[in-house]
Order: C-alpha cells, then structure tokens, then sequence
C-alpha cells in the first residue's frame, strides 16, 4: 500500500555502523476516523467521565487510589519481568515481612513514588522532558544492574528484541543518539496540542515515547506513567484514577503488535482503537472494583459498631487503604495503645472480616482476605 508523507509513521535510516534505525514522523498523524474508532472513542469517553464523576463521590475516594497505585506499580513493573505481587507490596508497607527479592520490591516501590512525585511535580511543572527526566530518576533509583542511568536520556544506541539478539538483527531500533534530543523536542511541542481528542492524543503521545525510547531502561514503566500524568494535568481526571497496566499486562501480545504495527505499516487506527477499548474497560474496572469494596467496608462498619469497640471502626477503615494489617503499625497509625489494637483485631477475627496470616507467635500479620481478593482479580477486557 501506498503512503504519502502524512501517512507513513517515520523513516529508516542507515546508521555509519551499519544497523538500521527507525525516526518517527511528528505528531500527530493524519489519523482516518472510522465509524467503528469513533465508537471506540465515545464508550472510552463516556466511560471514563463516570470513573471521574462517580469515583470522586464515592464515600472513600481513597480507595481508588492508594490500592490502586500500588496494584499499577505491581503490574506495570510485571510487565518487565518483576515478580512482586500486590499481596506482597501491601504486607510491606504494613509492617511484614515477605520472601521477596529486595530489588523487585524497590522496583515496585521506586513506581509508587515516581507516580506520587509527578502529580505534585504537575502543580508546578507542566508535562515536559524535564518531568520526564525527573520521573525516570525517582523510577530507577538504586535499582538492580547498575546502568539505568537513572535521570539521563542515553548516549548510546539501544534496540528491542529477543534475548540475544544484535543491533543488527533487531526486532526494533529507535532513533540514534543524534536525533534523539530533536525526536523528544517534537513530541513535547504536540504535548501542548488542543486540536484532538485527549484520549487519541496520549494514546498517539504513548506510541511516540515507546517509539523513542529514551532511555536505556524503564522506558516502558515511564511511557505508562506518562498516561495517567496526561490525564490528570488536562483535568479529564481529578486524581490518578485510571491505570492501564493491567490492560496491557492482560493483552500483552496485542499490546507489543499494536506498537510494531504504527512503526511497521502506519496503523494508527488499530493502535488508537485497542488504546481506547484499553481506557473503557480498565474505567468499569476500577469503578466496579472501588464499589465493590466500599459495600464491604460499609457492611465491616456497621458489624465493628455493634461490636462497641470504637478501634474496631477506625481499623476497618484503614482496611480500604490496605487490606493487611499489623497490631504494631495500627496501633502507632490510630496512636491508641497496643493491646486496644490487640482486642480490636481479635473482635474482627470472630467477625470474619480478617484473617491472620502465617503462624506467627508475634509479630502477627492480618489480612482482609476479600478486599484483597477484589484488587488481584484479573482485569476483565469484554465490555460491561
């Protein structure tokens, strides 16, 4: 198929080296609105305006948040190659201790903080390089190898592809060290751009960092960053709500074909179509999810009430936040003495509302095994 200079997605050249590399055209692209892609983007709209609406006046709407960035952090790591579950990161950060590599648990944890540190950075600095400069250094920050660089586009040529494979036998190689400063130049200029739809335009914007590939490592966790950063600063969003890790963790052959697919032959529909199915059904995920729990809490307090142990009330609260739980840690959290904690904890054993974890002697941990059960369920891709 023939395709003029609006349609092809960049150009290859040949590199003194020898190897060949690819440079994406600016964006955006002249992207053909088909019926079936405006559908896509009216349920990824609509969807995502309920996730908005609905989540903000949801009784906890910390919930969609805490759990939530950490459940991100867990699959957008997992997509490469970290073995840290959800269920490990919450027992952590509630006072645990897990047989897990240290360096996947920093890894996880260096995501929480980057997400965190770019929505406070966005109140006074706009989506740029520079934000992403600083992101990639929270991100990579002491992390396992010793050449992430962390905070510092590459000086080197990097390429994608199989364990094993040569510059010269690449699935991919980005763009050169030397036009790499021009190719982020471009793509910070379109960040700016009004004129498209913002869920068409991050989408087009999350292609183009992939494409790029600034960065010797982290690429991928930085360019899903970029999303939820996007949404937040154009106000489609008024607090990082939506995560689609899990959509691409779910989907991942998809995920990596659509990608090839724009570099390869300019498919911007199929990419921008899947990108969005993406956004509607993570936007029913998160909301279905968040309810789901709140029912739970709403149940757990009532029954913590009845039981006139006012610590009861306040731990199940703290349940939503993080579903595991120390005597140790609540008790400083809540600042009430330990055995209050102790006798509060023990009550929501009989009610079933937790569990305890392992046979420890001291030291116990606790989980509330149902809302846990609830943010590890497998993302659901078929539409509500």
């Amino acid at each position: 198929m023939t395709q003029d200079s609006h349609q092809r997605p960049g150009r290859k050249i040949k590199c003194p080296e020898g190897y060949t590399a690819f440079i994406p055209n600016p964006l955006p692209p002249d992207l053909q609105w088909s019926k079936s892609l405006l559908r896509s983007l009216s349920d990824a709209d609509r969807a995502l305006g309920k996730l908005a609406g609905q989540g903000a006046r949801l009784p906890n709407p910390h919930l969609l948040i805490r759990p939530f960035i950490k459940r991100e952090a867990v699959l957008s790591s997992k997509i490469e190659g970290t073995q840290a579950t959800l269920g490990e990161i919450l027992a952590v950060e509630a006072g645990a201790e897990v047989d897990r590599s240290p360096d996947d648990l920093r890894e996880v944890a260096n995501y929480v903080t980057a997400l965190e540190y770019g929505i406070k950075r966005l109140k006074h600095l706009p989506l740029s390089i520079r934000l992403i400069r600083e992101l990639h250094e929270k991100l990579m920050k002491g992390v396992r190898g010793g050449y992430a660089t962390p905070g510092e586009f590459r000086k080197s040529q990097n390429w994608i592809g199989p364990a094993g494979c040569t510059l010269q036998n690449a699935s991919y190689v980005p763009p050169p060290q030397s036009e790499l400063m021009h190719c982020l130049g471009e793509m910070e200029t379109f960040f700016h751009d009004k004129s498209l739809p913002p869920l068409a335009q991050i989408a087009m914007i999350h292609y183009q960092f992939e494409a790029i590939h600034p960065f010797l490592d982290g690429n991928g966790r930085v360019g899903r960053l970029l999303i939820t950063l996007f949404l937040v600063e154009r106000e489609i969003l008024p607090a990082p709500l939506l995560y689609l890790s899990a959509f691409f963790e779910a989907s991942r052959r998809e995920y990596y074909e659509r990608l090839s697919a724009v570099s390869g032959h300019g498919d911007w529909q199929g990419w921008v179509q899947y990108f969005l199915n993406g956004v509607a059904r993570q936007s029913e995920d998160a909301l279905s999810r968040a309810e789901r729990i709140n029912r739970l809490l709403e149940k757990w307090r009532v029954q913590a009430a009845e039981s006139g142990l006012k610590p009861a009330i306040r731990i199940v609260d703290q349940l939503g936040a993080n579903p595991y739980i120390t005597a140790k840690k609540a008790a400083a959290d809540l600042k009430v003495a330990f055995t209050t904690v102790q006798r509060a904890i023990q009550r929501l054993e009989t009610l079933d509302i937790l569990k305890q974890q392992g046979s420890a002697k001291r030291g116990k941990v606790y989980c509330a095994q149902k809302i846990l059960a609830i943010l590890e369920e497998p993302a659901n891709l078929m539409p509500k």
